[in-house]
């Protein structure tokens, strides 16, 4: 059995107790049960390199696993996704007395805000690191804390755009996570109150690779992305099976037969699934040729990358609209505590962020008029 399809499977197998455990702990932090199986289960370690103990999978197949565990749990699957995306962070572009460390006893648990909302202050030991961080998803569970920082240089020299982390007991967590959907995932506010980070736990915007293979070459954002669609492709999955095993049962009290016998939600239902299939189809497709062809030619294609990201926009907010016709046609069983509850405010919750936000669709297509159009490309050729 190849590594990839280890971890599909493990991730399968844990379905039950990932959903059961949600069930229990609403409102709470994920459960250290779910946590600790997932880690055990080695789904933390998808994008770590071989060289340092992980399984270095491809992004596709650390995707599916992302969103097999959202299917389960969308706030397992967004703290499994953001601190997968993290340690692969560290792990590929920071240097042996960084990794010796962070990696020394396995591959850890990270999580964190990347944004630039801190200063660091440079000096021959490190960066001395303060402000104030939000959305540390899974930082209560986590053994390493990320920051991003704007460097305050003296020397008059530029200032940089820098990834940090350290160990989680430098952060001080703050709370305020009273939130709509994605409970779990406990993304409490923190700060960093001149935290010395020495340089080598440090990396600006856009560094090269050390190690791994060449998919680490996309950098930051589309991998942070990838995580985002795989989340998103996984809840929403969830939301469209939980909404037939309703219709297959209940009957609404003025209804004259049960919901899936009623022709316009079995209309309904169709769209639904081919909206979701195609949503599924354009994600996997455009990581899919991001990935191969920086495989392939050792240079990111920022024209691939944009639609891959493009990719994620939509399954998340197109998610979020198919979400929301699953929960209209579900009745009070929609409204009350339960699986279809649970997507219904994690896919909303998830609409939220930066990079699944509808104003990153402007710039895809402000590239679209940039771009040879078919009709064009066809003339000149023929």
């Amino acid at each position: 059995m190849s590594t990839h399809l280890s971890h599909l499977e493990a991730a399968k197998d844990l379905f039950d107790a990932i959903d059961s455990n949600a069930e229990k702990a609403v409102g709470d932090p994920l459960p250290i049960a779910t946590v600790d199986a997932m880690v055990e289960a080695d789904l933390h370690a998808t994008m770590i390199p071989k060289v340092l103990g992980g399984p270095e999978l491809g992004l596709l197949d650390s995707m599916d696993v992302w969103a097999e565990v959202a299917r389960a749990d969308g706030s397992a699957g967004w703290c499994l996704m953001a601190s997968a995306a993290t340690t692969a962070y560290f792990a590929a572009y920071c240097p042996d007395t960084l990794t010796d460390e962070m990696f020394g006893d396995g591959v850890p648990l990270a999580a964190g805000q990347f944004a630039p909302m801190g200063v660091g202050e440079l000096s021959d030991d490190g960066v001395t690191v303060s402000g104030s961080y939000q959305f540390g998803s899974g930082i209560n569970h986590a053994k390493w804390a990320g920051a991003g920082v704007i460097t305050a240089p003296t020397d008059g020299s530029d200032a940089e755009y820098l990834f940090c982390i350290t160990p989680r007991e430098n952060a001080q967590v703050v709370g305020n996570w009273d939130v709509l959907g994605l409970q779990g995932t406990a993304s409490y506010d923190y700060t960093l109150d001149s935290v010395l980070i020495p340089r080598h736990a440090t990396f600006p915007l856009g560094a090269p690779r050390l190690r791994g293979g060449p998919m680490y070459d996309l950098g930051v954002i589309p991998l942070t992305s990838a995580g985002h669609a795989a989340f998103a492709l996984g809840v929403v999955r969830r939301a469209l099976d939980e909404t037939m095993k309703i219709a297959s049962t209940k009957q609404r009290m003025a209804g004259k037969s049960k919901i899936g016998e009623d022709q316009r939600f079995l209309y309904d239902l169709g769209v639904l699934e081919s909206r979701f299939r195609a949503a599924e189809l354009w994600v996997k497709t455009t990581y899919a040729e991001l990935e191969a062809d920086i495989i392939a030619t050792d240079t990111y294609d920022a024209r691939l990358g944009a639609a891959a990201m493009q990719a994620n926009i939509f399954v998340t907010q197109e998610g979020a609209d198919i979400v929301r016709q699953c929960y209209l046609h579900s009745g009070t069983a929609g409204l009350r505590q339960g699986p279809l509850n649970r997507c219904f405010r994690d896919i909303h919750a998830g609409t939220q962020h930066a990079l699944t936000s509808p104003g990153g669709t402007i710039g895809f297509a402000e590239g679209l008029l940039t771009q040879p159009h078919i009709a064009d490309v066809a003339a000149d050729e023929a």
